[in-house]
């Protein structure tokens, strides 16, 4: 693969590593939950989620991994830990399994990265041929001003996830779906949890009086899902006896092709460290720009891998 190609390669792939490492965090062991026979607490789904949603933003922080799927683009897992309570801020490992934007990973010189999060950017660690082509700097840095210039809306989406991502994100889009149900009591990662559902039609949005989110709240959930091509939407969320989620899947029709995620939440309040790279190995995403490495708009896309590849 020529040098160039790797640069542009693995520059797009870093954006969408980063989007989906806080979109969705696990290996989906689904087989293994099953139904409980504890008869249904008699508790109405918006009010249940109004405590998960407090529960949530208290806890601040919680172990994650994950499974994303976009079509035929890119399938990935990812492993570790985030914070929210004052900014987003993280480290995560994530793993490419299968896809054309995997298959390009691994011929760029990885099938794996570290990302790492904190308020103000997000961080990639590429591999040693991307370094070699930047006086040996391994890692990346995205600022989340900087991802807003990326173009085709995708840049502004990315940003608005990143700053503001947090487990409650899915409890927010059932509340505004007006149609969440409670699908019933299960055991899932060793807990008894209850199971919600909605789905979420994105073109009803602005005409939809939802009494569950506010304005603001519910006109900036419609243009992120616009931005990102989510035509649909199905979420459903498992919530444990102490009102923390254990379980999300998210399923979604995107301009790319179905989107499929599932995530696990464990160790809420877990100490979560993150640090910026050292200076010295860190290779600013703007220089990058100027110098030819990616043109603006060339990642805007790159969830569908046709402009990665050119």
């Amino acid at each position: 693969m020529k040098s160039t190609t790797v640069r542009r390669v693995s520059l797009s792939i870093a954006v969408v590593t980063a989007l989906a490492g806080v979109a969705a965090c696990g290996t989906d062991s689904a087989k293994s939950d099953k139904a409980v026979g504890k008869s249904v607490t008699r508790v109405s789904p918006i009010a249940a989620l109004r405590s998960v949603e407090k529960s949530t933003d208290k806890a601040e922080s919680a172990k994650v991994r994950s499974t994303m799927e976009i079509g035929t683009a890119v399938k990935m897992s990812a492993d570790g830990a985030l914070a929210w309570g004052d900014g987003l801020k993280g480290n995560l490992t994530i793993t490419y399994t299968g896809g054309r934007l995997a298959e390009m990973m691994r011929k760029a010189g990885t099938a794996s990265m570290q990302a790492r999060y904190l308020p103000d950017a997000y961080y990639a660690k590429m591999s040693d041929a991307f370094a070699r082509q930047y006086g040996g700097k391994h890692w990346i840095r995205y600022a989340y001003a900087d991802l807003a210039r990326l173009g085709g809306g995708s840049g502004a989406y990315m940003k608005d996830q990143m700053q503001n991502s947090t487990p409650s994100q899915s409890v927010n889009m059932l509340l505004a779906s007006g149609d969440v149900k409670k699908v019933g009591e299960e055991t899932v990662s060793g807990q008894h949890t209850t199971h919600y559902s909605g789905k979420l039609n994105v073109a009803d949005l602005a005409d939809k009086t939802n009494h569950n989110l506010t304005a603001s709240q519910l006109d900036s959930l419609k243009k992120q899902l616009d931005k990102a091509g989510v035509t649909t939407e199905t979420v459903d969320i498992w919530i444990n006896d102490q009102d923390l989620m254990v379980k999300k899947t998210e399923k979604a029709d995107m301009m790319n092709g179905p989107m499929v995620s599932t995530a696990y939440y464990s160790d809420y309040g877990v100490e979560v460290a993150a640090e910026a790279p050292p200076a010295a190995d860190t290779k600013d995403f703007k220089d990058l720009m100027r110098s030819g490495g990616m043109t603006p708009g060339s990642a805007g896309t790159s969830s569908g891998s046709s402009s990665a590849a050119s």
